[in-house]
């Protein structure tokens, strides 16, 4: 028996003989306590299953977009070294220019603010 079989087979074994001893030792009684919802030590204050604000999720949309922007704009240091560096920083600042345009765009609409 080569020690690849001989690995995959010892693992398997294992992993059977663990998964049967913990559904064997496992306490099938449910809790009041586990299973209550937690809200750092306070009772829960309404349903956990509400969806979430579109806002929260435009936020979190604007705060990638930006994080692709910095890595988009990681390697200008070295680009700048190119044989035509102007080329690079007329790119560059039109993204940029871009983006800072949107981000005003969404500011002035109100997208950016969490209460009304």
């Amino acid at each position: 028996m080569n020690m690849i079989t001989f690995m995959i087979a010892l693992s398997l074994a294992l992993s059977i003989a663990l998964t049967t001893l913990n559904f064997w030792l496992a306490q099938m009684t449910p809790d009041s306590e586990k299973l209550s919802p937690y809200e750092c030590g306070f009772d829960p204050l309404g349903s956990a299953r509400l969806p979430f604000s579109i806002r929260f999720f435009l936020v979190a949309i604007l705060f990638l977009l930006f994080d692709l922007e910095i890595a988009l704009l990681l390697p200008l240091p070295w680009a700048t070294q190119l044989q035509a560096p102007t080329t690079t920083l007329a790119w560059t600042s039109i993204l940029i220019l871009l983006l800072t345009l949107g981000l005003v765009y969404e500011w002035i609409q109100g997208g950016l603010e969490w209460a009304e």
